[in-house]
């Protein structure tokens, strides 16, 4: 079995789609034990947002169950543009499983996202000049790779080139260009190595590993009727990105009704829970005439984390209510922290990884049953695929 860390739910299931793409059988879990029959299980600690102190805990009890379990490695899924608590969670991972050193690949050139001489750049621009700076929690203020860390001189980290590296203790960061960067950062795994990064370097571990690729049983497939046309649709959009923005802007062009939390309320704190029902009650009254449904956070861009929160708790609370009223076959979520509040108030603690749709796009079903599909995309990511 394989083991995969990530920090919020979106990362574990983006990693467990790549895994499906390569013939292993997925699973995210939230909570609960590792189930050694899996060959590949992604655990989210739901740590992107806690004290760095806390994300630290949960990522070395998440190493220590999953080599419990029987992981023959571990892999940490780090944000690709390196939010959260990623210099912590790494080196309590390191330490939690004894090895000597980390090596931590986080660029996705796919995207455009690479790392030289130290910086960070989106598509040829520096992050600090992209919407990454807008992100409500992680603001990127700079392309400084060692700045958007948060290093201290008390932690080893070496910020380095392919053509520079030598084997070392402690964290190596290494610099991406190109696609075939992330492959030659692959192949230079050792047994006394923890590898983190983000799903392209995942991808070049797996090849370079050649992992036991097995045809997919069909008794973990869906039934056919999963993805029947005719099927109830809900999206949730609690990203504010302009990915999102024009996918919202194409919803209402034709047709689908698309409904707001800003829209309801210009103080997010001030949403009483009537509101809240009044704008679920808009949603169930839509269904009737149309298949596709679509709830958003909406614009303006929000730059209060407090805020931010409390506008995704509401809109989370609003999908909950048509889900249970309603009973789409299929949610569609957009945001990490979005789909992750959501599993959770829906009580999932462990899924199936179904199918990939697209880098990112995963969809998921509980164990036991095979609806409501929940089909998950990170907001900053590119828009639906068609």
């Amino acid at each position: 079995m394989i083991g995969v860390i990530a920090d919020d739910l979106t990362g574990a299931a983006e990693l467990g789609g790549i895994g499906l793409r390569y013939g292993l059988r997925a699973e995210v879990v939230l909570e609960g034990k590792c189930d050694r029959e899996t060959d590949l299980l992604c655990v989210d600690t739901d740590s992107r947002s806690c004290k760095a102190n806390e994300a630290a805990r949960r990522a070395a009890a998440a190493a220590r169950k999953l080599r419990k379990a029987g992981a023959v490695w571990i892999y940490k899924k780090v944000d690709s543009v390196l939010r959260g608590n990623v210099l912590a969670e790494v080196s309590a991972i390191r330490e939690a499983l004894g090895l000597h050193s980390a090596l931590l690949v986080p660029a996705n050139p796919r995207f455009g996202r690479v790392i030289r001489h130290g910086r960070y750049f989106v598509k040829g621009k520096p992050i600090h000049q992209t919407d990454f700076a807008r992100d409500p929690e992680h603001p990127r203020r700079s392309p400084n790779v060692l700045k958007m860390l948060g290093v201290t001189k008390a932690l080893e980290v070496s910020v380095t080139r392919l053509a520079e590296y030598r084997p070392t203790s402690g964290i190596v960061l290494g610099e991406v260009s190109s696609s075939a960067d992330v492959q030659r950062w692959a192949s230079q795994r050792s047994e006394d190595m923890l590898l983190a990064g983000g799903a392209e370097f995942f991808e070049a571990v797996l090849k370079a590993t050649k992992p036991l690729v097995r045809k997919r049983s069909s008794r973990n497939a869906p039934s056919a009727d999963v993805y029947r046309s005719g099927a109830r649709e809900l999206f949730i959009c609690g990203s504010t990105s302009d990915y999102t923005e024009r996918f919202i802007t194409e919803a209402r062009r034709s047709g689908s009704p698309v409904f707001s939390v800003i829209e309801t309320s210009t103080k997010p704190f001030a949403l009483t829970p009537a509101m809240l029902k009044s704008v679920a009650d808009k949603a169930l009254l839509a269904f009737e005439s149309h298949l596709r449904v679509i709830l958003a956070v909406g614009r303006p861009l929000i730059e209060s984390p407090s805020v931010a929160r409390k506008l995704s708790e509401h809109l989370v609370k609003i999908a909950v209510d048509v889900i249970e009223r309603a009973g789409p076959g299929h949610v569609y979520a957009e945001g990490g922290a979005t789909a992750a509040e959501l599993v959770r108030r829906l009580g999932w603690r462990r899924m199936k990884v179904l199918r990939e749709l697209a880098p990112g796009v995963t969809t998921l079903s509980l164990p036991e049953r095979n609806t409501p599909l929940l089909t998950i995309k990170p907001g900053s990511y590119p828009g639906w695929p068609k």
